[in-house]
């Protein structure tokens, strides 16, 4: 099992910029990718970016080059840094993580979620 904990959500203006995390513990063999998703009130939900254990990065065309997002492999923790932020980028913010455990299974698992509120 793998349990997450987010920090770093709040309240920022437009333009402003703040920081997400998220860390991973618990039994498991291998983080394969970690990824950030949001939900606006009335939305589904939605990819904002994920990482792969090699780096790779992939991101919604919304939030290119505005967010960045980082990994720690050796913390098992993922960061998403958000610049100039939008009133639009107002959601929770959810971490998920995609591992195999040690019987060669591959599971996911979600955050709890984390609120981003940015005012115009």
């Amino acid at each position: 099992q793998v349990q997450l904990v987010e920090s770093g959500g709040g309240l920022v203006q437009a333009g402003g910029s703040l920081r997400v995390s998220c860390s991973a513990s618990g039994r498991f063999h291998t983080i394969n990718a970690m990824g950030w998703y949001r939900q606006a009130p009335g939305k589904q939900r939605e990819l904002v970016a994920t990482i792969t254990i090699g780096g790779t990065t992939n991101y919604a065309d919304s939030v290119k080059g505005r967010f960045t997002i980082s990994r720690d492999n050796a913390k098992n923790t993922v960061y998403l840094q958000m610049n100039s932020l939008k009133p639009e980028d107002t959601a929770v913010y959810y971490c998920n993580v995609k591992y195999r455990t040690w019987t060669s299974r591959y599971l996911e698992v979600w955050g709890q979620g984390t609120l981003v509120t940015v005012s115009s």
